[in-house]
């Protein structure tokens, strides 16, 4: 009995090197978990169970478990580089096999699909077509790397200071070439169909106290006819305390020109983008480009226009269009957005990646390449966004290292090899027991 209880504590303590071995042999290794191993004692039971004084029978094995603490995450730089910081396992598809992971190195393939050095693919939420993230649908995560299409610009927000200290210029009418003519004037660039660069510019002339004039051109042209120089005009008028509380065009029109909106916001109908068509003439000829403006015009609020005793100032300015983009970038926030950022400036969300928990993490089936799969010891995958619920935040740019405490491992690994030369004792003082018994005259 002796024999067969000690070559259990040596399969043991062989188990327990193994296991310590391949702890060690992995601690360079990125979201790797160590494992320990759990022993019980071995009691002989008989149909009544065990004497007081009962024999233990040796050791068995009772369970390899994973260890899911947190590693340490370090900095890469690599934008696709992931790291969970807290609860939660990527999920990947080997070929609509699901598989769990904590190591979050990603790259794109040939077909943009986002995956991990074994091939796998990124599991998460994609967007629809107006680039809204569709919650609930789990499918590949993919960059799509097509230019971003350009935008009319329909918007044009800007905030302005008129100086109420300011003359009236003495010499008219109002000339967009003679400076002598205006006051002020600022500029902001629009956007046609075509992703085309158009500069609108307006200029401001003090009429009398607490009442100016904006002229309104676009690349030095009428906006409503290229062939013509002559601007927009609009009345602006501004209370004691200076603030606006009247705008009105000079010839509003809901087919072409400016246009006065129930919330004091203007409206510029029948933009023409235009082009130089004949540089060689004298003076250039200008004309339609062949693009269009946004349908339904373009929205120009100054409600926040103010007029002070200060210097003249632009203190806000956006405008909604933009250029053609080629993708230039990605992005992932905390909460697994992904983001791509393009040469026009803009960016937009091209899918979420997602995460899972388990209620037994240690139920898990290693398949190794740092992976997991399911089990019906751990439990259905409850399936999330990062930060939401119980589940950690992504770090992008970033890394989890291996959790394995190399010193302790270091020090289990002479615990365990101790282990193995005391069974191995055992065997040797039974065998010259035996021996002993055997030589017995």
């Amino acid at each position: 009995m002796s024999f067969n209880t000690a070559l259990s504590g040596l399969n043991a303590a062989s188990t327990d090197l193994n296991v310590t071995g391949n702890n060690i042999a992995n601690v360079g290794t990125t979201g790797f978990k160590s494992s320990r191993t759990e022993f019980g004692d071995l009691y002989a039971i008989s149909m009544f169970g065990n004497g007081r004084n009962s024999v233990g029978s040796g050791v068995v094995t009772q369970s390899i478990a994973q260890q899911f603490s947190q590693g340490n995450i370090t900095s890469t730089g690599n934008s696709l580089d992931l790291a969970i910081n807290g609860n939660g396992f990527f999920m990947v598809s080997d070929n609509g096999a699901r598989q769990y992971t904590r190591a979050g190195v990603f790259r794109t393939d040939s077909n943009g699909f986002i995956i991990d050095n074994s091939g796998n693919r990124l599991q998460g939420y994609g967007v629809n077509g107006t680039g809204a993230i569709v919650n609930g649908v789990i499918g590949d995560l993919r960059v799509d790397t097509t230019n971003q299409l350009p935008n009319a610009s329909t918007s044009i927000t800007s905030t302005l200071s008129l100086n109420s200290a300011a003359t009236t210029p003495t010499i008219s009418p109002f000339d967009a070439g003679d400076a002598s003519t205006y006051n002020w004037s600022t500029s902001v660039d629009i956007y046609d169909s075509q992703g085309n660069s158009h500069t609108m510019t307006n200029y401001f002339v003090k009429d009398a106290s607490n009442q100016w004039s904006m002229y309104t051109l676009v690349d030095g042209r009428s906006p409503i006819d290229p062939t013509s120089t002559t601007a927009l005009q609009t009345s602006l008028t501004f209370n004691g305390a200076g603030q606006l509380t009247a705008i009105a065009p000079t010839t509003p029109s809901t087919t072409a020109g400016l246009s006065l909106n129930p919330d004091n916001t203007l409206t510029l109908n029948g933009w023409v983008p235009a082009a130089i068509t004949d540089p060689k003439s004298t003076p250039v000829t200008w004309g339609p480009n062949g693009a269009t403006a946004a349908v339904g015009g373009m929205r120009i609020d100054m409600t926040k226009t103010s007029q002070t005793n200060t210097a003249f100032a632009v203190t806000a300015l956006s405008q909604d269009g933009y250029a053609t983009g080629q993708m230039s970038g990605l992005s992932i926030a905390q909460d697994g957005q992904i983001y791509a950022t393009y040469t026009n400036g803009q960016s937009k969300p091209i899918g979420q990646v997602i995460l899972a928990s388990f209620a037994n993490a240690q139920g898990l089936t290693p398949v190794g390449n740092t992976a997991w799969k399911q089990t019906l010891s751990s439990g259905e995958a409850v399936i999330g966004t990062p930060t939401s619920g119980t589940l950690g935040s992504v770090s992008s740019g970033a890394l989890e290292e291996s959790n394995v405490d190399l010193t302790a491992q270091l020090v289990n690994l002479i615990v365990a090899q101790r282990n193995y030369q005391a069974n191995a004792k055992t065997i040797q003082t039974e065998s010259t027991i035996s021996d002993t018994i055997i030589n017995l005259r």
